[in-house]
């Protein structure tokens, strides 16, 4: 490939980077739906990390790259130029995050200039991109700006983490390795971790969860030996112990409320023999999710599906009580962002009384179908109290035969009731256990 075509191919890939950012930090699109329309039609693999890799980072960094950009240009870009401005956004995460050579960085991103249409920018684009490879860039003194979080989760964090805050803020910011459960019904972790091994990927086995598995190397999952043969899943340590806390028996009757994309459905099946598992998601696309996951793995007609409201059990239950429930509520999902950066942006404050009220009305109306003895894991991807401790608090005070069990310390921090794991702490995501068990009355 000769320079100028490699020039032309660099400039699409980074104009289509630029318009990506435009579509999350704008239009309010989610990641990782909006990368899966879009990498289908770059063709070659290298492009295709690329692109991800120039989103990933601006996300990551936005606010300090805006702060350099602030601080740099005098006057700002007119709306009609937001795509020019996450351009730049994108050139800075090369010469920063990713470290790419100077010159094809610069050459290719103000080459995009003109791919986005605005020709007459590119000397603007060319200009601070160089400057930043010559000056140290400026710095603010604001921690919302150096570690590029917005000023209401900074503050709720350091509020509910008080001395752990800062090391959320750079776990946020850092790439989560990739973490899989290998199928108990398959193969054992030992024959998993070896059969890697010999195609050159070193996996590492913790000490827990028990089936748990960590590449700390970027790897695509599906060109996993093993991974056609059902062998592997694509499954955080940390989700996985949810299921370990909740310590599913054989011959039990278990719900998986919220259940897609059906991970925990899965590791709930190859927990124990002859579990007779129910699982219920809101929206039918997603509970087809759960079924395709499933039958990758061999459990093609192990499970009920339904899809329907979890909070509504008169419309879908049989009325036979549950020995088990998992509730993995719909949250904020902060405890993730390093995993999805787009939580950030596309969260708001505002969105946190709407989804404390789902939570406490799944509680309330899950609560019923279990049987007396019988334990409900409450979980959720967050690490806002008000989620998390504060919720189970409530549900606790209001509920007369409810009891917590606590839970060790592989499930992080006492908190409140519960345990909560914070990002980044043994590799894993940040999740919130509260383990509920139903007194006989």
């Amino acid at each position: 490939m000769n320079t100028a075509s490699m020039n032309t191919s660099g400039a699409a890939i980074r104009a289509l980077a630029a318009n990506t950012v435009v579509a999350v930090l704008e239009q309010g699109r989610s990641l990782r739906p909006l990368l899966a329309e879009r990498l289908p039609s770059v063709a070659d693999p290298r492009d295709r990390a690329l692109l991800e890799a120039l989103v990933f980072a601006v996300l990551r960094h936005r606010r300090r790259y805006e702060y350099v950009i602030d601080s740099w240009v005098p006057r700002p870009l007119p709306t009609a130029q937001n795509a020019v401005r996450a351009l730049l956004l994108v050139g800075l995460a090369q010469l920063d995050a990713l470290h790419l050579p100077v010159h094809a960085a610069l050459s290719a991103t103000a080459e995009a200039t003109r791919t986005l249409g605005q020709p007459k920018l590119v000397g603007l684009v060319n200009g601070l991109l160089r400057r930043a490879t010559r000056e140290p860039w400026p710095q603010s003194s604001d921690d919302a700006i150096r570690h590029s979080h917005p000023n209401w989760l900074l503050r709720t964090l350091r509020r509910d983490w008080p001395d752990h805050w800062p090391q959320i803020l750079v776990a946020n910011n850092e790439q989560a390795p990739l973490w899989l459960r290998v199928n108990a019904r398959r193969a054992s972790r030992e024959v998993a971790k070896a059969r890697l091994a010999e195609a050159g990927i070193d996996a590492h086995a913790p000490a827990y969860p028990t089936m748990a598995l960590r590449i700390d190397h970027a790897s695509s999952p599906t060109t996993l030996p093993g991974w056609d043969d059902g062998w592997l899943s694509v499954h955080d340590g940390s989700a996985q112990l949810a299921i370990e806390a909740l310590a599913p028996q054989a011959g039990e009757r278990i719900l998986d409320a919220c259940a897609a994309p059906g991970g925990k459905s899965a590791q709930l099946l190859e927990a124990g023999d002859g579990i007779a598992l129910t699982a219920i998601d809101l929206e039918a696309a997603r509970l087809a999710r759960v079924q395709q996951t499933l039958d990758r793995l061999g459990h093609r007609d192990a499970v009920t599906l339904i899809a329907g409201d979890a909070a509504q059990p008169s419309r879908w239950w049989d009325n036979t009580p549950f020995d088990a429930i998992l509730l993995d509520a719909p949250c904020s999902a902060t405890g993730i962002i390093r995993r999805q950066p787009d939580i950030k942006w596309n969260r708001r404050a505002s969105d946190l009384p709407a989804l404390i009220k789902t939570q406490a009305r799944l509680l309330k109306a899950l609560w019923p179908l279990l049987r007396p003895g019988g334990r409900m894991l409450y979980a959720t991807c967050s690490l806002l109290a008000a989620e998390n401790h504060a919720q189970i608090a409530a549900f606790l005070a209001r509920t007369a035969d409810a009891q917590a069990v606590p839970l060790d310390a592989r499930y992080g921090y006492v908190s409140g009731a519960g345990r909560q794991r914070l990002p980044g702490e043994d590799g894993m995501d940040g999740f919130f256990y509260a383990l509920l068990v139903k007194q006989h009355r």
